[in-house]
């Protein structure tokens, strides 16, 4: 007999879980990728008004991004900003990224992971 009684469901969700985990590299890849999208000026084009670390030639517009994940504990809150600030303040300069398909899902989530370094 062992010390954990076995539970198929529980076995089957750990190795789902194990599965879908992303490894430091990929994690890595997508921060990459998130900082691509948001210094390219015909894509995320966050530098046209927000001051970030690493970031030529930036704008004043918004709010200097940076202790984003001390500010945006809760990781959909950014995303929701991010794919329409609107909803929250609709006297926004800022476009709806995600409404207007300016960028994908996977792109929003690409630049909130890096958001998440700054």
């Amino acid at each position: 007999m062992t010390a954990f009684p076995r539970k198929p469901a529980l076995l089957a969700a750990l190795a789902l879980l194990a599965g879908a985990a992303i490894t430091p590299a990929e994690a890595q890849s997508t921060v990459t990728e998130g900082q691509k999208l948001a210094f390219d000026r015909g894509k995320g084009n966050c530098l046209t008004c927000h001051v970030m670390k690493g970031g030529d030639l930036p704008g004043t517009i918004g709010p200097e991004l940076k202790d984003i994940k001390a500010k945006y504990p809760d990781r959909s809150e950014l995303t929701a900003i991010i794919f329409d600030e609107t909803k929250r303040n609709p006297q926004t300069m800022m476009p709806p990224f995600g409404r207007n398909r300016i960028l994908t899902e996977q792109e929003i989530d690409a630049i909130v992971d890096f958001l998440q370094t700054l």
